[in-house]
This record gives C-alpha cells, structure tokens and sequence, in this order.
C-alpha cells in the first residue's frame, strides 16, 4: 500500500516522500518550481547512505531542472524523483510500478523519464499506471534521453573548445570523461570520430574495456580522471566532482560534461574562474534530454526541431561565455541570471 507524507522544505513548490512496504518503494518526488509549467526531470535510483542525503540530492536535482527547463525552453518547472535503492540489486517491475503510482499521485504537477538507474522498459511500465512518464520512442518520436544529452553535450564541449582554444573542432584535443554510462559512452564515441583523444573512468570495467576497444580509450582510475592531463574535462557520472579536494588536482582548461551538480559547492564557480578554466554550467550543456522528453510530451517533437534545439545549446552557451568574459563573472552565475529572467518573464505572464 503506497503510503505518503508532504515535507515541508523551504524554497520547493512541493516534496513528497512516499513509502510502499510490500513492493520496496522508498522514494521522494520534488517539484521546486512550477511558474512556467509542471515540473518535469528524470527518476533517480540510486542506494543512498540515508535519508539526508536522498532529500539533498534531489532538492538540487530539482532545482536544477527549474533553471534547465527555463532555458532550454520548455513550458515545464523543476522536478525530480530519486529512489533509495540499488538499480542492479534491488530494482523489481513492482517497485517500479509503485513508484509510478506515486507520479499519479502527484496529478500532473510532475513528469518523469529516465535518469541513472531507469531504462525505457521501467517508463513503459510506469506509463502502465500513470499518464505523467515519458521517454519512449514511439514511430520515430522522442526516445530514450540519454543520446539527445551526449549530443547536446558534445554541442557545448565544441563551443567551449571554440572559445577557449580557438578550436575548430575537437580534433587533437584530449578530453578526460569521467563515467562511460549511457551518455558518456555515447559522448566518447563522438568525441572520437571527431578526432579527439580519449581518457575515461568508471568503477564498472565492461564500460572501460568497451571504450578502450572502440576508442582506444586510455584508461584511468575513477579518482583520478580530474587530474588527467587533458584539454577538457567531461563529468559525466554523479554530481561534486568538482570541489575543494579536486580543484587544485584540475589540469583540463575546460569543464564540459553530462553530469548534474558537477560543481560540490557554489563557490567553486569561482574558483574556477579565478584559474582561467573555462566550465559550461551543467544544466545548460546537459539540457537535450529533457527538451526532448518535453517536446514529446507537447506533441511538438521531430528531428529537425531537436536538431535545432541541440544545436542551440551550443549558442546559448556561447552567449553565456561571452557574458561572463566581459562582466568579468563566473560563468555558472551568468547562467542562473538568465534562467531567472525567462522564469521571471514567466512570472509577470501568468
């Protein structure tokens, strides 16, 4: 029986814990902001140390999703989803169902869609029990997220090689990826045809002897991918891969990459910054997924519009450099600046 309990957090438009004994769902939906529309953002499972540390992350998912949303511009908010639980270990059709449950229960103030942990055939099970899921090709249209965000990001990494380096393209960079998942797989091969050197991590070997085999990848430790001798520096795991035990290891001129939340705290914007190292804020570069998910979700979706939608990430981030060049700022604080602005304009139109 799916059991269910509003936390009251400061700042969020609604968070909810809900709880089902008898299908192992122990999970939090949080929706930060809804000016400009429901929140949508991918389900996370993930086996959290406690309790503490489920609602810290998916309060920053969800905020993140807000500013994400805004500027990649889709009529949706904030939301996010995580699960307590090993997706290898512990995921079962009747947890997955359950938790589908839990969207319905939301009524329509949040979307979900994949995130780590969560295939399609888990969605088609959750669009089973609730309308509020998407993520599925279906005739051509929408899909799995994951390569619509390796695109995206490898859109922003050639714009930010373009404005750091002067570089054409990627070619005869070298570029550290740190996590070869579904998106980080599918952002090293197309670093690789285009002609840049590969350095990758992750803790699951089969991904590391794909990559090596496919890209003639060189293979390094989970921990010390940050420090690689690189050009470029792609998180593409788990988010604070950039903090303050990391930073001073950094040798990559640019950070560009998949990950939510790559930066531990938000002073590390600047210190980025102060050491002329280019980053190109998570939620802007990592936004193809969900504008994908968000198009299905309109009927607004076809190859063309996500091929122009992707390719404005590499325009937006374009500006947001630019900016933060001539003002002299952090480019992370560039980028919430102008996700507040749409979300304003959005505001004064309701």
């Amino acid at each position: 029986m799916l059991k269910h309990r509003e936390l009251a957090v400061s700042g969020w438009q609604k968070i909810v814990h809900f709880e089902d004994d008898e299908a192992g769902l122990n999970a939090i939906i949080a929706v930060h902001d809804a000016t400009l529309g429901p929140g949508c953002g991918g389900c996370r499972i993930f086996p959290y140390g406690d309790f503490d540390a489920g609602l810290e992350d998916v309060k920053r998912l969800s905020r993140g999703m807000t500013f994400k949303n805004a500027l990649g511009g889709i009529p949706f908010g904030g939301g996010k989803a995580v699960i307590f639980a090993d997706p290898k270990k512990d995921k079962t059709d009747d947890m997955i169902r359950a938790f589908g449950r839990a969207v319905d229960h939301m009524d329509g103030l949040y979307y979900t869609a994949e995130d780590s942990g969560v295939t399609e055939r888990d969605i088609e099970l959750i669009q089973t029990v609730t309308q509020y899921a998407a993520g599925i090709g279906k005739d051509g249209v929408g899909g799995n997220p994951s390569p619509f965000t390796a695109h995206g990001v490898w859109r922003g990494m050639q714009a930010a090689a373009r404005h750091r380096f002067g570089a054409a393209s990627l070619e005869g960079l070298r570029v550290s990826i740190l996590g070869v998942g579904a998106v980080g797989m599918e952002l090293a091969r197309l670093v690789h045809e285009e002609g840049g050197k590969l350095v990758v991590a992750d803790v699951y070997a089969p991904a590391l002897d794909e990559a090596k085999s496919r890209f003639g990848a060189e293979i390094v430790a989970p921990e010390d991918a940050v420090a690689a001798d690189v050009d470029i520096f792609s998180p593409c795991a788990l988010g604070g891969s950039i903090n303050e035990k990391t930073i001073d290891r950094l040798q990559a001129k640019v950070v560009a990459g998949a990950a939510n939340n790559q930066l531990r705290t938000p002073d590390m914007d600047e210190a980025l910054r102060a050491r002329g190292v280019l980053y190109a804020p998570d939620y802007v570069i990592n936004a193809a997924g969900v504008i994908s998910v968000g198009l299905e979700i309109t009927g607004q979706w076809s190859n063309d519009e996500m091929t122009r939608r992707i390719d404005k990430i590499g325009d937006t981030l374009g500006e947001i450099f630019q900016r933060a060049e001539q003002d002299g700022r952090p480019t992370g604080a560039v980028a919430d600046e102008l996700a507040q602005e749409v979300i304003a304009r959005g505001r004064k139109a309701a």
